[in-house]
């Protein structure tokens, strides 16, 4: 009865994890063409993610200490379409995604992960940050700023995330 059930949870995983590496993270897509798409119609900027998700040490504290936070979460949602090129050695993939993500790395020459090339919404290029970037979401927040300036949303003028708010108040004087 207990190896029976030891079975089945291990099974389960396996099948749960297996799901998961289809269909990539929440907030995230594994399909560039969608993404262009939505980027258009959302009028947002496309922000690619080269990474070995399952083995590479860099990208996996690149997004622990800045894809995974508030801050970033809260700024892409707004912000960007998010696009994960992924090249694990153990996680599966169909033969589409691994043919396209091949031909996305050497479209934009991507040599080294992590990597990330930041798109305007037709594709073109804004720029790209190489390898690790100490410092966390305001750090890469920073980085991706010089490249992109989000359109002004006069649906949602005054949404903007926190460390936005932070820098756009004015300055405190202090009393004598």
């Amino acid at each position: 009865m207990k190896i029976t059930s030891q079975i089945f949870l291990a099974a389960a995983l396996l099948i749960s994890s297996a799901v998961y590496g289809f269909c990539g993270e929440p907030g995230w897509t594994t399909d560039y063409a969608k993404a262009v798409e939505q980027a258009r119609t959302e009028n947002k900027a496309i922000l690619l993610d080269f990474t070995g998700s399952d083995w590479c040490g860099w990208c996996m504290k690149m997004k622990e200490e800045t894809l995974d936070t508030p801050m970033f979460k809260s700024y892409a949602r707004k912000n960007l379409v998010l696009v994960e090129v992924d090249f694990p050695h153990s996680t599966p993939q169909s033969d589409a995604v691994k043919a396209q993500n091949q031909q996305l790395s050497q479209q934009f020459q991507v040599s080294g992960f992590p990597a990330f090339i930041l798109l305007d919404k037709s594709g073109s290029v804004l720029g790209r940050q190489n390898g690790y970037l100490e410092g966390g979401s305001s750090a890469f927040l920073a980085e991706l700023r010089k490249f992109y300036t989000p359109p002004p949303d006069s649906a949602n003028a005054s949404s903007a995330d926190d460390f936005d708010a932070f820098f756009k108040k004015p300055a405190q004087n202090p009393t004598p």
